[in-house]
Formats: C-alpha cells, sequence, structure tokens
C-alpha cells in the first residue's frame, strides 16, 4: 500500500472543482453572487458557447483592494467571515472563499478590479491554477471576472457537459434565480453577442413579472404574513393556474435560492384541498429568518439548507398559503384570471421561448417600443375604429323569491343531483311543480332553453348585484349560463357541487367529530368482491364517523343501513364501493385520519350535480350564492375552475365589434 502524502493546492482545488463547478451555470452562480456580496447596483453577463467557451461578469460594486487581488485566486481566502461567530451568522451568498479559486484550477481565469480610493484597476490572470503577477489596467470601479475554456485542462470533465444550448439554459435559469431574488440590482444577458434580457432595478411584482411571466402575475396571490422573526412574502398561483410543470416553483430562504423538502412539504399539503397530487403548484415565496435560524454550510452549492426549528418554517408556510388559498372563492377573486388570453379572445406573451419577452424591454414587461397591433380574425385586417356606443345596459335582474322557495331550494338542489330516467323526469316535473308553483321555470338540458323570468319589479339595484350574478339557463346539462353587471359566466355544476359538499362535509367533521348519517328505510344491498367483503371486516367502525353503516349479509353480499345525510340521494351502492375501495388503500386507522380529507373528496364527488340533471331556476341560484360563501369554490378538489367569466371586452373580441 502506497505511503500517505498531502496533495498538491493545485489538484486540492481541481477535486474542490468538482463540488463546486459542475458546468457553466455553477461557475456563473458563483461569480454572480461575489458581485451581489460587492454591493453592486448592476450586473452584466456575456456567455458565448453556452458559457463553456467564455464566461464574463461585470459589476458596479465595491471592488478588490489592489493588496487582495492576488490572493482572491487563493483556496479558502475570503473578506465575509473571520471566526466560527462569523460563520453562524452568515448573511453573505458566499463565505467559503473557494469558488473563484476553484474556477481557476479548470480554465484560463482573468480578474480585473477597482476600488472607488484606486486611481487605476488592477488585473491578475490565473490559467491551470497558476497566477500571473498583479498589473495595472484600465477599468471602471467594480469588477470584472472573465473565464475562458472552462475544463481545458480536465478533458473527461469537459466529456460529460451537455450541448452549448443545454448549458446556455441552465446559466439563463440560473442568472434568473439570482435575478428574482435581487430585485433591487438590474440584470442583462449576452449570448453569443446578441442582447438575451436587461431589467432595470424594480419593485418584487414587476420582477415576478419579468422572470416568471405575466400570466402567473395575473394568476397569481400575494402573501405577506410574518411569525415574530419570522416572514414569508411572494406570491403563489391560483390553483387553476397549475399546469404540471416544475419550472416554476421558487423558494428563497434569506435571498438564497434552495430546493427544502420542509418548504415544499408545506407547499403541498396547503395546495393538497385545491389540487390533484398530480399537479404541480406554481409559487415564489421569500422566507427571511435571521441567519443563525439556518444552516446554509450544509453543501458546497448552498442549495440545501437546515432549520434550526423546522417545525415553525412548516407551519408559517402552511398556514399563509393555506389562508390564501380559502379565499379563493367567488366574492374575493376571479377562478380564471386570463379567460379571454385562453380563448384567443386577447393578446398574451408567447410560452414557447421564456426569454422571448425579456428581449431589449426594460419595464412595465411587455412593453414594445412598436405599438400593439390589431388583432384580427380570419387573416383579415382593416382599419380600426371605435366599438359601436352602447346604451345603458338594464341590470340583472331577478325576480324575487318567496320564503318557501327560497328554503326549498336551499335544502333540495344538493339531494337533486342524481341522474333521473326518463319517466322520473315526469314524476320530477309535477313534485317540482307542487313546491315551488306553477310559474317555476325550468332550464332544460337538451340543449340551450332560457329559464322564464317575471320581473315583479323587485329587480336588483347594479350595486347590489352578487359576485357570480343571476342564473339565466342552464347548458347541455352540463353548464350553467349566469349574467353579472359586465359579464357572462359559465358555472361548471358538478365541480362547483362537490366543491360546496366537500367544503360542508369537512366543516361538519371539524364542528361534530363526524358526518351526520341518515338511516334508510330498506337497506340497499349488493354484490361485493372478496377484497371489499374484507376491507369491510377490517374498517367497518372507521367508516361509522362519515356516516356510511355497512354490513356483511353473508354470501358476498353488503348491506348499506345509513348514508351520510348530505348523500342520501347520491347512488349508494356505488358510493359504498368506492369507500371500501379508498379505506381498503389507506389501511389503518392513523393513516385514515391523515387521508380524512381525500376520503371526504370522495364522498363529495358522489353527492354532486351530474351531467345530465335538469335544474331550477332556485336551485341555480342557490349553487351560485353558495359559491360565493364557499372557501376554494373557484376550483373543484382536482384543480379544475368551478367558473370563469367572460367580460364584454371579451364578447367585442369574439364578435369582431369595432374592427
Amino acid at each position: 500500500m502506497k505511503r500517505i502524502a498531502a496533495l498538491p493546492d493545485h489538484l486540492v482545488n481541481q477535486i474542490a472543482a468538482g463540488e463546486v463547478v459542475e458546468r457553466p451555470a455553477n461557475a456563473l452562480k458563483e461569480i454572480v453572487e461575489n458581485s451581489i456580496d460587492a454591493g453592486a447596483t448592476a450586473v452584466e453577463v456575456e456567455l458565448s458557447g453556452g458559457g463553456i467557451r467564455h464566461i464574463r461578469v461585470s459589476d458596479n460594486g465595491s471592488g478588490i483592494h489592489a493588496d487582495d487581488i492576488a490572493l482572491a485566486l487563493h483556496r479558502h481566502a475570503t473578506s465575509k467571515i473571520q471566526t466560527l461567530s462569523d460563520l453562524e451568522h452568515v448573511a453573505s451568498m458566499g463565505f467559503r472563499g473557494e469558488g473563484l479559486a476553484s474556477i481557476a484550477s479548470v480554465s484560463r481565469l482573468t480578474l480585473t478590479s477597482r476600488t472607488p480610493e484606486s486611481a487605476h484597476a488592477n488585473q491578475v490572470k490565473a490559467e491551470d491554477g497558476k497566477l500571473s503577477n498583479p498589473a495595472a489596467a484600465a477599468h471602471p470601479v467594480g469588477t470584472t471576472v472573465e473565464v475562458a475554456e472552462l475544463f481545458f485542462n480536465t478533458p473527461a470533465r469537459r466529456k460529460f457537459l451537455k450541448s452549448e444550448n443545454t448549458e446556455y439554459a441552465h446559466c439563463a435559469t440560473m442568472l434568473e434565480r439570482l435575478a428574482l431574488a435581487h430585485p433591487h440590482i438590474a440584470f442583462s444577458l449576452k449570448r453569443d453577442g446578441k442582447n438575451i434580457f436587461k431589467l432595470p432595478a424594480q419593485s418584487l411584482a414587476e420582477r415576478i413579472t419579468a422572470i416568471v411571466g405575466e400570466d402567473f402575475q395575473t394568476a397569481s396571490i400575494e402573501i405577506d404574513s410574518g411569525a415574530g422573526t419570522m416572514r414569508l412574502y411572494g406570491a403563489i398561483a391560483k390553483p387553476t393556474f397549475a399546469k404540471g410543470r416544475a419550472d416554476k416553483q421558487y423558494c428563497f430562504v434569506n435571498r438564497r435560492f434552495v430546493r427544502d423538502k420542509v418548504m415544499m412539504h408545506a407547499v403541498k399539503q396547503a395546495y393538497r384541498d385545491v389540487l390533484h397530487n398530480a399537479v404541480t403548484p406554481s409559487f415564489v415565496l421569500f422566507l427571511d429568518l435571521p441567519p443563525e435560524a439556518v444552516d446554509v454550510n450544509v453543501h458546497p452549492t448552498k442549495t440545501e439548507i437546515r432549520f434550526r426549528d423546522s417545525q415553525a418554517v412548516h407551519q408559517l408556510v402552511f398556514h399563509t398559503l393555506d389562508k390564501a388559498l380559502a379565499a379563493t372563492r367567488a366574492d374575493q377573486t376571479e377562478s380564471v384570471g386570463n379567460a379571454g388570453a385562453i380563448l384567443g379572445l386577447t393578446q398574451r406573451p408567447s410560452e414557447n421561448n421564456p426569454h422571448e419577452n425579456l428581449s431589449e424591454t426594460s419595464f412595465p414587461h411587455g412593453s414594445n417600443k412598436n405599438p400593439p397591433q390589431q388583432q384580427t380574425f380570419g387573416g383579415f385586417g382593416g382599419a380600426k375604429s371605435a366599438p359601436a356606443p352602447y346604451s345603458a345596459a338594464r341590470a340583472p335582474a331577478q325576480r324575487g323569491l318567496s320564503l318557501q322557495e327560497s328554503r326549498a331550494a336551499l335544502d333540495t338542489y344538493a339531494e337533486l343531483y342524481r341522474r333521473t330516467e326518463t319517466d322520473d323526469d315526469i314524476e320530477l316535473s309535477q313534485f317540482e311543480q307542487a313546491r315551488f308553483g306553477s310559474d317555476m321555470p325550468l332550464a332544460f338540458s337538451d340543449g340551450l332553453q332560457p329559464a322564464r323570468n317575471t320581473d315583479n319589479g323587485e329587480a336588483a339595484q347594479a350595486g347590489n348585484s352578487p359576485p357570480l350574478g343571476f342564473a339565466i339557463a342552464q347548458l347541455l346539462g352540463i353548464y350553467i349560463l349566469a349574467q353579472a353587471e359586465d359579464s357572462l359566466l359559465l358555472i361548471d355544476m358538478h365541480a362547483a357541487a362537490e366543491r360546496v359538499n366537500y367544503e360542508k362535509m369537512k366543516a361538519q367533521r371539524e364542528q361534530l367529530g363526524s358526518l351526520q348519517s341518515q338511516r334508510l328505510l330498506l337497506p340497499v344491498t349488493f354484490q361485493a368482491s372478496h377484497e371489499e367483503t374484507a376491507a369491510l371486516a377490517d374498517h367497518a367502525e372507521a367508516l361509522r364517523p362519515f356516516g356510511l353503516e355497512l354490513s356483511d349479509m353473508g354470501g358476498n353480499t353488503i348491506a348499506v343501513r345509513a348514508v351520510p345525510a348530505m348523500l342520501g340521494k347520491s347512488d349508494v351502492a356505488a358510493l359504498a364501493r368506492d369507500m371500501l375501495r379508498e379505506i381498503a388503500q389507506v389501511g389503518s386507522s392513523r393513516a385514515i385520519e391523515a387521508r380524512e380529507n381525500q376520503i371526504l373528496s370522495t364522498m363529495a364527488c358522489h353527492g354532486s350535480i351530474r351531467a345530465g340533471r335538469r335544474l331550477t331556476l332556485p336551485e341555480m341560484n342557490a349553487l351560485l350564492r353558495d359559491m360565493e360563501n364557499t372557501p376554494r369554490s373557484n376550483q373543484c378538489n382536482h384543480g379544475r375552475p368551478t367558473w370563469v367569466k367572460l367580460t364584454l371586452k371579451e364578447l367585442d373580441a369574439l364578435f369582431l365589434r369595432g374592427q
């Protein structure tokens, strides 16, 4: 066996480079973070060959003293910490003192810097870890770092790099994260001599729009919450904005981009009631806390951290987001904020090239040197003209409902969701005529039939119109059409009723500890599989708090004796089967408690209005009023929108008015 020997410094730096500098993006991050720590207000980045051939970073920071410029390229040389206490309270982006030394050991590096007190700049060069003597140079106050031919002396490492386009994409993403965390600093990026983006110093909201996208900003909810020395702020996307990709998830702790399991778990827990578990939410979160409360010295790349009190962090993130998402209901915010853009009625930024909208722009985002062109339809252009003037539109009105009608609608619309056969429809019509009176209009499911509306002088005033307006018709047995003051609303009645039922069940469970059950006069029986029979034998008692009472009749037959009172008119056998399957998958009682909301969601789906179900006008309006008072009612349990709004302006664009 060979004798133990100390490794030469150059080899040590190259080994460290394997951890710190995996690719050009890591080298760029180390250099830009030094610019931020130097107090720069403007950072300019130029890349060639995806950052493999050349990286140039210039800033207007405080610069490096002439006596320290050579020392800056030595390993573990830094101005940011001196003692262990400094390390425990570190607030700077960098502090390890090995970034520049590691980069210099695997590239041809040139460092030029000037302090405000110096008459001229100083420059030092490093190639393959060998440093030149410092020399005078012409340079404004600040620092420029140039890195050429990364990994030229370690060809094995260079072989692991991807294509220039891929490496450039990583560099651009890295710079966007740093720019997002520091909106007070101006950033610019050039690729092979071409301007990619130029961002001035701006507000956080403007920077989020520039980096994450205008569509995110339109569909986002601002958050700002504090607990003692911790503060959480930023923006989270409405559940209806989720696109199933993780490219719009940003977590910053003390302005440092991190990937932290504690924060991510809290985010997922907050969204679990409004998003399917396979769909990814979008967010930009900033967590500020004392430096001593977080350990950033976990990994050389500093993207992994440890919190001293991770439980407090989890609670802050969860409760802040949960409170914000609970407010996503019709009387406070829109379900889909860009319905017109989705339908192509208004122009929106391209999503194919995220950097396209940032090219050679200054804020506000999306402003162009040329005035926007009028969108045309079918290839026909034409002179623009003002829309035809409107006469004052009659305020949306609804005839006053009697006390009997109001109570009957509120009590029965959630119980009349089951799809009925043709023969049953006749009986149901007779029942409704008897209960609601002969003047009760119907919205037919076989096509679009306006519901008859009689005006008895009790028209609602324009200023008192509810957020979701008043129902006017039912479309194809699936959607409710409603008219608000200046818009047309489309409501997915199944998704809306599912959310309303789900929130009612959750509230009842929290208040009473269990769902109120309704015993069936005649038990409903069905043939069960062996798995369903085994699930009943193991978890019969676990089903009772959910208002469901089942018994094994023998011969693979199960009887349903009681169901939740809210779901009395649902398909009882199908509900029991789904609940048995859900309970069997969950398993133990502790797991059942943990996944209680998922079980309630399954039950709520059974109690919701089915496609093709014909609703009366009071039933439709009762559902709209419930939506306005139900938390998270802007989306169903899987994150799909429950309603959308088309404004008068968007309808004008659809019919080419004024074009």
